[in-house]
């Protein structure tokens, strides 16, 4: 590229360059979506050291949070490495170790036997039985195709994403639930969770329905995503077992720290730690 100004055929070549990369369907979805942002925001400039750093400030100027702004810079980062233009690079907020989680966005054990009531007062049973396969393993949503009968039968699952393979181990009362299932949709072999037309349900149609649960089942919506039915997993299982090595493991975690941000208080606690300190007269 003579100049430094990205055109659609380089977004192009750079969404087939991460797929190269193996990064993962969500990934690729949203690097792609903010190196769009920004190419919009440009309006054909070419591209300097000044105008990413004012892209920086464009986006704390617009109210993102820090660690959604560091996102969005590290898709531009990876897209400029592609181009060429590293020295066009811009430097991450720097942003204090959160102590404590956004209490607004906590699906708590109640709201999820709330959500699976629900699905299941609607008969709904695909996707009550989905909520339950995802809380019960944690596994990401991207990781559902691999919940097959197969799976189910032997009572683990085989996942191969990001350039690794992890074994999920299946609860036997799952394996049983998830074969009475597949039987019932007269699915012999493959996959388990698919649409009428027999196609992988996607990320949205996960996420439509389980938002489609929340006035029946008196849950937030700000509270409702697939990927917070992993969370509980992760806090439930190391409740059981204090132990974050073998969690990071299971989640597929290559870095503990990582693993930490699943394990982070709430505000709410954090606060009551704070109460019984017994510091004011």
């Amino acid at each position: 590229m003579s100049e430094h100004r990205p055109a659609l055929e380089h977004i192009q070549a750079y969404a087939d360059h991460l797929r190269l990369e193996e990064k993962s369907a969500a990934t690729v979805e949203k690097y792609l979506r903010d190196v769009r942002a920004f190419a919009r925001w440009l309006e054909g400039r070419e591209i300097t050291k000044e105008r990413t750093a004012a892209w920086k400030t464009h986006l704390v100027e617009r109210g993102y949070a820090p660690a959604s702004v560091n996102a969005m810079l590290s898709a531009l980062n990876s897209l400029l490495d592609f181009l060429g233009f590293g020295d066009c690079r811009v430097k991450f907020l720097k942003v204090q170790r959160r102590m404590f989680r956004d209490d607004s966005r906590d699906l708590t054990r109640s709201d999820y036997n709330a959500l699976t009531a629900a699905a299941k007062a609607q008969n709904k049973t695909r996707l009550a039985l989905l909520m339950e396969a995802i809380c019960a393993t944690g596994i990401r949503v991207s990781e559902v195709q691999y919940i097959t009968v197969e799976a189910a039968r032997a009572g683990r699952a085989e996942v191969a994403l990001k350039g690794k393979i992890r074994t999920i181990l299946i609860p036997s009362k799952l394996c049983r639930k998830l074969l009475k299932y597949a039987k019932q949709q007269k699915t012999a072999s493959g996959e388990i969770f698919l649409t009428r037309n027999g196609t992988p349900l996607s990320r949205r149609q996960i996420w439509a329905e389980m938002k489609g649960l929340c006035k029946t089942a008196g849950v937030a919506a700000s509270e409702v995503f697939p990927h917070n039915l992993r969370h509980l997993f992760a806090a439930a299982f190391y409740r059981a077992s204090r132990d974050i090595v073998k969690l990071a493991d299971v989640l597929g975690h290559s870095c503990i720290e990582t693993t930490r941000i699943y394990l982070m208080t709430s505000g709410t606690e954090h606060q009551r730690q704070l109460e019984r300190l017994g510091l004011v007269s």
